[in-house]
């Protein structure tokens, strides 16, 4: 075979085999094509497209281009959550403490951010000395002895995957259906994970501008996940403004940790949450209905066994546990300001994407995997859409270790803000459920 011929099929709309795959990933880990062809050659995809077999054949090759994670005789058991991502999505860290309570064992392998967002892995490294860099058998055993993990990709876990990543991100090749279907499950074919959740956003903080395209990725995935014996469950939800208030990485899971203590009840945050939790419920037939798990999950959070169960993944993984009772242990930012409403009115809605770059302009996220991040930093939403806000009342807050950076994100923020005197609709929040067990449910 040669690398060019295979570009070259490609770009003229071809299928290509699960040989040439195979080939095309074994030749870019080995070295023996360049950097700049495999470039080349995802560009053919973006452009040209794949078959759902070709997307299959394409997630078992990065899959499998290193180790794969074994639980033995919980493999068929043991879950993973994927989100697309999104501004202020911090769902992983108020979901995997949850399921695990429920007795679910949850094995999360999670990235950092690239873009215009902070990743999983971020979010968690504001918890002090907190440690997401795991082998294959710490993963495994902290499973077996907590029923939860969340670490981020080890070179060795879906290698090729991992490295096709960052030059899919140098190249404007991340948001191809494709190269995210493989990608997404190629990383849950090395985690061991047999039941997969994908919470697939659209809207303006997303990579789906639209329900429709989110719900078009969403059954490829399911596709892709009965040829590679995979359980996928997409939940397509809504990302035009931020989820919850808090936006930054310490920010989030101080929110995180607030939902956890029960003390958010209500919200895009908490839905969310409790939809995902009891669509996994239901998923692994612990229960017939959503209303017996939705209640059975509300009494993890309030009998506080989420939260213990959040504390106990953080010292497994050499946390410091005791931001969960004193959020000064976080890194704390040099600026706290209050920005207020220039006029009387409902908020209609706040607008992901500016939200996204206020907080580049904060160094909240990073440009390239090379970059150092401010932890520290983000932004609080003291208003959400549909609540009325008062002209000189705090709109939102900005938490800042510089001032240039803060007027720059303030300016973002402004213009993310919609308000006027009509109270807007509620929106719904998920827009549908699409399983590999059963029909597509409209919510």
């Amino acid at each position: 075979m040669n690398i060019v011929d295979l570009i070259e099929k490609k770009k003229r709309g071809y299928s290509l085999t699960k040989d040439e795959i195979n080939y095309i990933i074994s030749s870019y880990m080995s070295g023996t094509v360049s950097e700049s062809q495999v470039a080349a050659w995802l560009m053919a995809v973006c452009f040209k497209g794949m078959s759902v077999e070709e997307t299959a054949f394409l997630t078992e090759a990065l899959g499998k281009s290193g180790k794969v994670i074994n639980f033995d005789e919980l493999s068929s058991k043991v879950i993973d959550k994927h989100s697309t991502g999104g501004v202020g999505d911090k769902v992983t860290i108020t979901l995997i403490p949850l399921l695990a309570a429920a007795g679910m064992p949850v094995a999360k392998l999670a990235d950092r951010g690239l873009g215009s967002v902070a990743g999983t892995v971020d979010k968690l490294e504001s918890i002090p000395n907190f440690n997401t860099n795991l082998s294959t058998h710490a993963i495994v055993n902290q499973v077996k002895n907590i029923n939860a993990v969340i670490a981020s990709q080890a070179d060795d876990l879906a290698s090729a995957d991992k490295r096709m990543y960052v030059l899919r991100n140098y190249i404007a090749a991340v948001d191809s259906d494709y190269l995210l279907a493989s990608s997404i499950i190629a990383k849950k074919i090395a985690s061991g994970a047999s039941n997969i959740i994908i919470d697939v956003k659209y809207g303006s903080g997303a990579y789906k501008d639209s329900p429709e395209d989110a719900v078009q990725l969403s059954k490829l995935m399911v596709e892709v996940g009965k040829l590679v014996n995979k359980s996928v469950t997409a939940i397509v939800s809504s990302m035009e403004e931020p989820l919850g208030r808090a936006v930054g990485n310490a920010l989030e899971v101080i929110e995180a940790i607030q939902f956890l203590k029960g003390e958010i009840k209500k919200g895009d945050l908490a839905e969310l949450t409790y939809a995902i939790a009891s669509t996994v419920l239901l998923q692994m037939e612990m229960f017939d209905n959503s209303k017996e798990a939705d209640l059975y999950l509300k009494s993890l959070v309030n009998s506080g066994k989420a939260l213990e169960k959040f504390r106990e993944l953080i010292i497994a993984q050499g946390g410091a546990a005791e931001v969960l009772d004193n959020y000064d242990k976080f890194t704390l930012p040099s600026f706290k300001v209050e920005c207020e409403s220039k006029k009387n009115g409902f908020v209609q809605i706040i607008n992901a994407h500016n939200i996204s770059l206020a907080l580049k302009e904060l160094g909240a996220a990073r440009e390239n995997s090379s970059k150092p991040i401010d932890l520290s930093v983000g932004i609080y939403l003291n208003k959400k859409s549909g609540e009325y806000v008062h002209k000189g009342e705090t709109l939102y807050t900005i938490y800042s270790n510089s001032e240039e950076a803060t007027k720059a994100a303030q300016r973002f923020c402004d213009d993310a803000f919609s308000i006027n005197d009509t109270k807007p609709p509620v929106n719904n929040l998920i827009y549908k459920i699409i399983s590999s067990k059963e029909e597509d449910d409209d919510v």
